[in-house]
C-alpha cells in the first residue's frame, strides 16, 4: 500500500476513533440510550478525504507529518477540526491537539483537547472530553482511553439528559450520574461503573460502591429493572420490584414481586414468546392475604385470602390482510385483578374475546367470541352470572367495487350466537326490563343497500335509497311471562317459539340544497336537508329478544339515520321523515360556527319507538309521538382559544328541555379550563328514575414552562353532592417529568363509601420512571 494511502488512512481512522473513544457505553448503560463501540479504520475508499491546514509538513528525517493551524478533516461524513494533528510513522502513532472537535455521522458532538492513539487503533487517550449527543444526551470525563483493542476507560465520568442552563452554564443540571471510573470490557461485553453517584442540584442523593451491567450491544440481560411503589387504603404501601430473565433470543419472563404492608406478599410472572408473524405472553398472580378484615365484611375481598389469576393474549399476524388473537383470563374470585391493579386485567369489565379478522380490498370479516368478566365486590358474582356469553358474532361487510345503476351497493351480514346462564330482569317504576332472558338465542341478518347521488345544475343534491333485509332466528329463552311463576309482566307480544323470521324493504330519497352566501363580514353555507323513508311495520316489534339495541339516545348525530336503533335486534318500520337543516359560518373575524336543527315525522304505520320492547327502548326517547322532539346542536369557535358547544333536546310541544349538554372550552399559553353540564330528564321506563344533572370542570394552570397545576371536580346537582374530584401538580423539562395527583371517588350509593388515591410519577429521561400508585389525569 503506498505511503499516501496509508496516511489517508489514518487521518480517516483518526476520525472514527475520536468517535469511537466517546464513552457510550456509560452513555447507554445507566441510560438505556443505544451506542457501538465497534473502531476499525475505513477498510476501502470510501471516498476522498478533504484536509485543510494552514500548513502541511512532511519530515523524512523523523518520518512525521504535520497538520498545522485551522485543521479541517472531512471523510466519509465524519468532520473534525483541531489546532494540530501528527502522524509519526516510525511511532505508529497518531495525535491531535487543542480545540478537538469532531461530529461524526449521527450528529454526536465531541469536544477534547488531546488525542493520542496507536495505528493500529489498539490503545489510545482523549484528555478532557465532552459529548453531546443530538437528544441532548451529554457525557464528560477527565480522560478516556482505550486499552489492548477491547476495553474503554472513562477517569470522572459525568452522564445526564438535561442541557445546560443558558443563563449559568457552571450551574449543575436537574440530575446527574458521577462515576469516579467506567470501564467497558469488549470481551465480557458489560460496563463497570466505580462509586456511582446520583446526584439532584449538584446534591449526592444515592451512592453505590461498583455496579456493573451490560454494556450497548446486550440488548436482553438477565437483572432487577426499575422498582415501584403504590398507596392503597386498604392495600397500604406497597413496593414492587421486577427482574427480568431472558430465555432465548424470541422469548423471556418477568418476575414481580411485591410486599404491601396490610396484606402481604403478592408474586407475579409474565412471560413473552415472540414469533416470527406475531408473539404471546402468560401471566400469573397469586398472593395469601395476611390483612382481609381490612376490606369490608361480606366483599368478595375480604372473604379470600389465597387469591391469584391465568391471563393469556397473543396475537398473530396470518398475512397482510388477517390477524388471530385472543386475550383471556382466569381468576379465584370476581375481584381480584381490580383491588390489586394487575397491569391490563383491572377494567371494571374485563372483555374475554377470541378473534379472527381479515380485511379485503372492498370487504371485511370479523369472528369473535366474548365473555364478559364483572369485577367488583360482590361475593355473590351476580352481575357477572347474568352476563351474556357469545359464542360466536360474525360481520361480514362488503361494497361492490364497481357502480350497480350508477350507484354504490353494499352488502351487511351478521350472525350473532348469544347464551345466557340467568335471566337478568331490572324492574322500574312503570314497568319490568328484561335485559337478558335466560337459554341461547341465535339471529342471522343480511341486508343490502343502494344508493347513488345526482346533482342538478341549480346544486340540489338528489339521493335515493333502496334497502332490503332479512332476519332468522332460533329461539330457546324463557318467555318473560314466566320468569319466576310470572313474577314480572311484559306487555308486548313475545314469539315464545323455537323460530322465527322477519323482512324489511325501505325505499328512501334524499333532498340536500345546500346554499352559499356571502357578504362583507363572512361565508354562510346553510343546507336544508329533507329525508323520507317508506316501509312496512317492523315485524315482531318487540317479541324476540333485544340484546344488542339497548343503549339508544335520540340527538342531532341520530336525526338523519335510516335506521335509529343502534344494533340488529331491532329494526325501525313504518314511513318515516326527517326534516332539518345545517350551517356553517366561517367569519372575517376568526369565527367559525356550525349548527344543526331538525325534526322527524312518523307518517304511516307503526312507530317503532311506541312499540313495547323488552328493555324499555323508545320510552321517552322523543321519538315515541307521530311527531318528534326537536334536536339540536350548535359549536361556535373564537380565534383566542375560546370555544362554545351545545346539544339539546326539546319537547315537541312545550318547548321544554328534555336533554341538554353544554360545554365552554378555553385554552390559553398559561391556562385551560373546560366546564361540561349535563341535563337529562328522568326516564322511568328506561331505568331513569330521577333527573340527572350534573357539572364537570377540570383546569390546567401553568406556572411557567415547567410547573402546572391541573385540577378536575364533578358535582351531581341534582342530589347535590361530589361524585370524584383530583388534583394534580406537575413538573417537566427536557430531563425530568414529576406528577403527583389526589383524587377522591365516592359511591353513588353510600355517600360514607369514599375511595381516594394517591399517585405519583418521577420519570428520568433515559434511565426510567419511579411510579407510586396512579397519576394518570382524567
Amino acid at each position: 500500500m503506498s505511503r499516501q494511502r496509508k496516511s489517508k488512512l489514518r487521518l480517516a481512522g483518526l476520525l472514527v476513533l475520536a468517535s469511537a473513544l466517546t464513552p457510550v457505553g456509560f452513555l447507554a448503560t445507566p441510560a438505556g440510550a443505544q451506542g457501538d463501540l465497534g473502531i476499525s479504520a475505513p477498510g476501502d475508499d470510501s471516498g476522498p478525504m478533504l484536509l485543510t491546514a494552514n500548513e502541511l509538513v512532511y519530515n523524512h528525517d523523523t518520518q512525521k507529518v504535520y497538520a498545522l493551524g485551522g485543521v479541517q478533516i472531512y471523510y466519509a461524513g465524519y468532520r473534525m477540526v483541531a489546532d494540530k494533528v501528527e502522524y509519526d510513522q516510525k511511532a505508529g502513532r497518531l495525535m491531535a491537539y487543542e480545540g478537538i472537535e469532531v461530529i461524526d455521522p449521527d450528529g454526536n458532538h465531541l469536544r477534547a483537547e488531546k488525542l493520542d492513539v496507536t495505528d493500529d487503533f489498539a490503545n489510545g487517550f482523549l484528555d478532557a472530553i465532552s459529548l453531546r449527543t443530538p437528544d441532548n444526551i451529554a457525557v464528560a470525563g477527565e480522560r478516556a482511553e482505550r486499552v489492548d483493542g477491547n476495553k474503554m476507560i472513562l477517569e470522572n465520568g459525568v452522564y445526564t439528559a438535561c442541557i445546560p442552563c443558558a443563563e449559568n452554564p457552571e450551574k449543575p443540571p436537574f440530575w446527574q450520574i458521577r462515576a469516579q471510573r467506567v470501564i467497558q470490557d469488549g470481551v465480557t461485553h458489560t460496563v463497570r461503573l466505580e462509586s456511582p453517584r446520583f446526584q439532584l442540584l449538584g446534591h449526592t442523593i444515592a451512592r453505590l460502591p461498583s455496579i456493573t451491567v451490560p454494556d450497548p450491544s446486550v440488548k436482553r440481560k438477565r437483572g432487577f429493572l426499575f422498582p415501584s411503589m403504590s398507596i392503597a387504603e386498604n392495600l397500604g404501601v406497597g413496593f414492587s420490584l421486577p427482574y427480568y430473565i431472558p430465555i432465548s433470543p424470541s422469548s423471556d419472563v418477568t418476575f414481580t414481586g411485591t410486599g404491601y404492608t396490610e396484606q402481604g406478599f403478592l408474586v407475579e410472572a409474565e412471560y413473552r414468546k415472540r414469533y416470527r408473524d406475531g408473539e404471546h405472553t402468560l401471566r400469573l398472580a397469586g398472593i395469601d392475604q395476611q390483612g382481609s378484615d381490612r376490606f369490608s365484611s361480606g366483599t368478595s375481598d375480604a372473604k379470600a385470602n389465597g387469591r391469584a389469576l391465568i391471563a393469556s393474549t397473543g396475537e398473530f399476524q396470518i398475512n397482510p390482510r388477517w390477524v388471530f388473537g385472543w386475550d383471556a383470563m382466569i381468576q379465584s374470585d370476581n375481584n381480584f385483578a381490580r383491588t390489586y391493579s394487575i397491569g391490563g386485567h383491572d377494567e371494571r369489565i374485563f372483555n374475554n374475546q377470541i378473534y379472527l379478522e381479515g380485511l379485503g380490498k372492498r370487504s371485511s370479516l370479523s369472528i369473535k367470541a366474548n365473555y364478559f368478566d364483572v369485577q367488583d365486590a360482590d361475593s355473590f358474582n351476580a352481575a357477572e352470572s347474568k352476563q351474556a356469553i357469545v359464542v360466536p358474532v360474525i360481520d361480514y361487510d362488503y361494497i361492490a367495487p364497481e357502480p350497480i345503476f350508477g350507484g354504490q351497493l353494499s352488502v351487511t351480514n351478521n350472525l350473532t350466537n348469544i347464551v345466557r346462564s340467568k335471566n337478568d330482569v331490572k324492574p322500574t317504576s312503570v314497568n319490568d326490563r328484561f335485559l337478558g332472558l335466560e337459554g341461547n338465542s341465535t339471529r342471522l341478518t343480511s341486508e343490502v343497500e343502494w344508493k347513488r347521488t345526482f346533482t342538478t345544475d341549480g346544486g340540489l343534491q338528489i339521493t335515493p335509497l333502496l334497502a332490503a333485509r332479512a332476519d332468522g332466528y332460533l329461539l330457546n329463552v324463557d318467555d318473560p311471562d314466566q320468569i319466576n311463576g310470572g313474577a314480572y309482566s311484559y306487555p308486548g307480544n313475545f314469539v315464545d317459539e323455537d323460530a322465527a323470521a322477519r323482512a324489511m324493504v325501505t325505499a328512501g330519497l334524499e333532498l340536500k340544497y345546500p346554499l352559499l352566501i356571502s357578504n362583507s363580514f363572512g361565508s354562510h353555507i346553510l343546507e336544508p336537508i329533507g329525508q323520507v323513508f317508506i316501509r312496512p311495520d317492523e315485524q315482531h316489534a318487540g317479541g324476540l329478544p333485544n340484546e344488542d339495541a339497548q343503549s339508544f339516545v335520540f340527538d342531532p348525530l341520530t336525526l338523519f339515520e335510516r335506521d335509529k336503533f343502534s344494533g340488529f335486534d331491532r329494526v325501525e318500520g313504518g314511513t318515516r321523515a326527517n326534516i332539518g337543516f345545517r350551517y356553517r359560518g366561517v367569519y372575517d373575524s376568526g369565527i367559525l360556527v356550525n349548527g344543526l336543527f331538525g325534526q322527524s315525522f312518523q307518517l304511516a304505520g307503526r312507530n317503532s319507538y311506541a312499540s313495547p320492547d323488552l328493555v324499555g327502548v323508545g320510552i321517552d326517547s322523543g321519538l315515541e309521538s307521530s311527531r318528534s322532539d326537536y334536536v339540536g346542536a350548535a359549536a361556535i369557535s373564537f380565534p383566542f382559544g375560546l370555544s362554545l358547544t351545545g346539544a339539546a333536546r326539546f319537547d315537541q310541544e312545550d318547548f321544554s328541555l328534555a336533554r341538554t349538554d353544554v360545554g365552554i372550552d378555553f385554552r390559553s399559553h398559561r391556562f385551560d379550563t373546560a366546564l361540561d353540564y349535563t341535563n337529562i330528564a328522568a326516564q322511568p321506563g328506561y331505568a331513569y328514575e330521577e333527573r340527572n344533572s350534573e357539572l364537570k370542570s377540570t383546569s390546567t394552570l401553568r406556572l411557567n414552562e415547567n410547573w402546572g397545576i391541573s385540577g378536575s371536580l364533578t358535582y351531581d346537582l341534582a342530589n347535590n353532592v361530589v361524585t370524584n374530584r383530583w388534583v394534580g401538580l406537575t413538573y417537566e423539562d427536557i430531563c425530568t417529568i414529576f406528577s403527583i395527583t389526589y383524587e377522591e371517588d365516592w359511591d353513588d350509593n353510600n355517600r360514607e363509601a369514599v375511595d381516594w388515591t394517591i399517585g405519583a410519577r418521577l420519570t428520568f429521561r433515559t434511565l426510567g420512571d419511579i411510579v407510586v400508585g396512579s397519576d394518570s389525569f382524567e
